[in-house]
């Protein structure tokens, strides 16, 4: 299986980066083709809502979206990798994933796999309930299949993460797919 792990932190290495390698490590030993590819520092630009795009074309925007797109629909599973900021995914994730409009429909006839990889500073039962519901609304509306979420609560730093059980996790999520 080729998986794309869309890396939404601006922290090269912080503790998503911890998780997403982790997921990587088992996904790879598993026999899998993964590439993480690194949104936060992409050049993505936000959705403009022209339409121009006719939810299925060519966007107007001449950004890296273009090569991104190309990835996602010869891949066979999605990962967001994502630092919670503000209870939801970061800005750099957000702006990629409003500008799936333009391929809306064929991202939605590929009916890929998916996983949330997501860490907080926050520890309360509630900390990921808005992101959550948002990447499960994504899964539906696009036709994911989802393998898992990773909600790392207390990752508040890297150092913090390596001790948590969350890279262990994303590790095994890698491993059984």
């Amino acid at each position: 299986m080729k998986i794309i792990v869309l890396m939404g932190s601006p922290n090269r290495h912080g503790s998503t980066g911890i998780l997403a390698d982790s997921f990587v490590r088992g996904a790879t030993e598993a026999g899998h083709v993964c590439e993480i590819v690194d949104v936060a520092h992409a050049n993505v630009h936000p959705c403009i809502g022209c339409v121009r795009c006719g939810y299925e074309g060519p966007c107007v925007q001449k950004d890296d979206v273009s090569v991104i797109r190309e990835k996602l629909l010869h891949c066979d599973m999605v990962v967001f990798a994502t630092p919670l900021y503000y209870y939801g995914m970061s800005a750099q994730l957000k702006a990629l994933v409003d500008r799936f409009c333009a391929f809306n429909s064929s991202l939605n006839s590929r009916h890929l796999k998916s996983a949330l990889l997501t860490v907080a500073w926050n520890a309360d039962d509630w900390t990921f309930d808005a992101l959550s519901a948002h990447y499960r609304t994504l899964v539906r509306y696009i036709h994911f299949e989802d393998k898992g979420m990773i909600l790392g609560y207390g990752c508040g730093t890297p150092s913090a993460t390596k001790r948590s059980r969350y890279p262990d996790e994303a590790y095994r999520l890698g491993k059984n797919l």
